[in-house]
């Protein structure tokens, strides 16, 4: 009888050591996890902020080119700037009073659609 505790004793503890490996590894694998979309998120965000400057600062040259051009062909000093500015406010204008939020909600639900929960409707239709 004594071997039969021994040998049970040993089956348990063979049982909570697969048991504690089990668990450290899937810490392990939800820790790769995170650390890979956390650098997924970092590259993403820094190549959009990278674009976002960017495209701003064309956008502020190609704006003092047409003033500029505009002064000149207009034969002015300031007319060029304020005719710019102008189309900035009409647009402004337009974007305040002119389109509703459910418009960019209806873009952002379609561009955002599948993102976050993608891993979990595949597993669904499988």
């Amino acid at each position: 009888m004594a071997m039969q505790d021994n040998g049970t004793k040993e089956k348990s503890t063979h049982i909570v050591e697969n048991l504690m490996g089990y668990i450290d590894t899937r810490i392990d694998i939800i820790r790769l996890e995170i650390q890979e979309k956390l650098k997924a998120s970092f590259v993403g965000i820094t190549h959009g902020v990278l674009l976002g400057l960017v495209g701003f600062m064309c956008l502020i040259f190609v704006n003092i080119f047409l003033g500029l051009l505009l002064n000149h062909l207009l034969d002015s000093t300031f007319w060029g700037f304020g005719i710019i500015a102008l189309v900035y406010v009409v647009l402004l204008v337009i974007l305040v009073v002119g389109l509703d939020k459910k418009m960019f909600q209806g873009m952002a639900d379609k561009t955002f659609d599948n993102t976050i929960y993608k891993t979990d409707k595949r597993e669904k239709t499988i």
